[in-house]
């Protein structure tokens, strides 16, 4: 599906989407227990992968209107039936990954095209290490792979500049395995707020993790308990919302913002440090902002990865420079955002540079112009762009809008609802 954007003026109140991140931790923690009640859960695509791989391996799931009730495997896994298909959602191959090992038997585990494509090889090192059997099919490290164990738990040594998920994996499998996991990180870890919502679930389902000098050590025997679990906003998806409030709100209001273990929360001061009119009432959880004229700034995306598509955006509209670095592994999320970016507003009439680890884009040089432009079946791609065409001369087509429902379901309804032009 195409959507059509032209230049807006957008006014209102609107509630920001569920956390995608914690709804996938709170779905897999009730799985691995007896069970809970997740409240204000994300559904969209990626979220549903976790709840069909909870059901995979012996869970039950069932999904109200607000909420999904879940029986767990209580901390033991049962070889899935069939292959588990996490569609696009690499956080839901990383996470039941990890599951699988603690198997008494095998499980298969594939996606789509994109999902295919992206390194899981310190992952099935990590658990080979530590007694599983973890193999790519087709050897490369990527999926399909097949995992089995049950492993008993130990120590081991990864990456941690690759994804952070690998990270959050191991903490999930190694409360319910015998011995625990130790873990020495072999590099800086990268995205350290996304294990920092992993230790704020765990520690919701009654789960403790030792920070050492090394990295983490979880023990193990640990169970699973919480008889229900309320997910906060996400702030990945609000940044969207602010970004088109700064560029193009008369005034708007984003609700459900309330502070938590979210590094994207870093989306306020960055829109605050490049003159954004944005004020964060913490307590209420509301955010409100307006039209403002922003300068560019350099910002490292080190620990904000998602962070990236609207801050280009942000960028590209601005007057002066924008330098985005630290971002060499944000190309290896559902694409290389990184190129993506960088080839889409160009097509917009953006000056562009882009190098291996730094995007630069000069707002002073650039006058947006609608145009076609490709999502790359990347739900943040195809919401940057989508922001970008409120503010960008003539028409803006954003192909493959569909993939929103993989984080924010109803954001073009959203964008339609206060005020956007917006056509598909």
């Amino acid at each position: 599906m195409d959507v059509t954007i032209s230049p807006s003026r957008l006014s209102g109140r609107v509630r920001a989407p569920p956390s995608k991140s914690y709804t996938h931790r709170a779905i897999l923690a009730a799985g691995y227990g007896d069970g809970a009640t997740v409240r204000n859960p994300l559904f969209g695509a990626d979220p549903r992968a976790t709840m069909r791989a909870v059901r995979a391996y012996g869970g039950t799931v069932q999904a109200r209107d607000d909420s999904v009730e879940i029986e767990g495997f209580r901390g033991t896994p049962q070889p899935p039936d069939d292959v588990i298909e996490c569609a696009n959602s690499g956080t839901t191959m990383r996470l039941v990954t990890a599951t699988a090992a603690l198997c008494d038997g095998l499980a298969v585990l594939t996606g789509d095209d994109s999902l295919r494509s992206r390194p899981q090889g310190p992952l099935l090192a990590a658990l080979s290490d530590l007694g599983a059997r973890a193999e790519s099919t087709r050897g490369n490290g990527q999926a399909p792979l097949v995992v089995g164990g049950p492993i008993p738990g130990g120590s081991v040594a990864i990456p941690g500049d690759v994804s952070s998920q690998y990270i959050t994996a191991l903490l999930m499998a190694g409360a319910v395995s015998e011995r625990g996991i130790d873990i020495e990180l072999t590099t800086e870890l990268k995205s350290a707020p996304y294990v920092e919502i992993t230790l704020d679930v765990l520690s919701a389902f009654s789960i403790d993790v030792e920070r050492t000098p090394e990295g983490f050590r979880v023990p193990g025997n640990q169970t699973y308990d919480a008889s229900e679990y309320s997910v906060p906003g996400d702030f990945s998806s609000i940044s969207y919302l602010l970004a088109a409030g700064v560029l193009c709100g008369e005034e708007l209001t984003v609700t459900g913002a309330q502070p938590s273990a979210q590094g994207d929360s870093a989306i306020v001061e960055i829109v605050e440090r490049m003159g954004g009119a944005v004020e964060w009432e913490r307590e209420g959880g509301e955010i409100r902002t307006s039209a403002s004229e922003l300068t560019g700034i350099e910002v490292g995306v080190g620990d904000t990865p998602d962070l990236l598509p609207t801050i280009a955006v942000l960028g590209a509209a601005a007057g002066g420079e924008t330098r985005i670095t630290d971002c060499e592994h944000v190309r290896y999320k559902e694409t290389d955002r990184v190129s993506a970016m960088a080839t889409e507003l160009e097509k917009m009439g953006a000056v562009v540079e882009e190098e291996e680890d730094k995007l630069t884009v000069v707002g002073e040089e650039t006058d947006l112009v609608g145009t076609a432009v490709e999502g790359y079946d990347d739900h943040r791609i195809v919401m940057a762009l989508s922001v970008a065409g409120l503010v960008a001369e003539g028409e803006t087509t954003v192909e493959g809008a569909e993939h929103v429902d993989v984080s924010f379901p109803d954001f073009f309804d959203v964008l339609s609802g206060l005020g956007a032009d917006v056509s598909s």
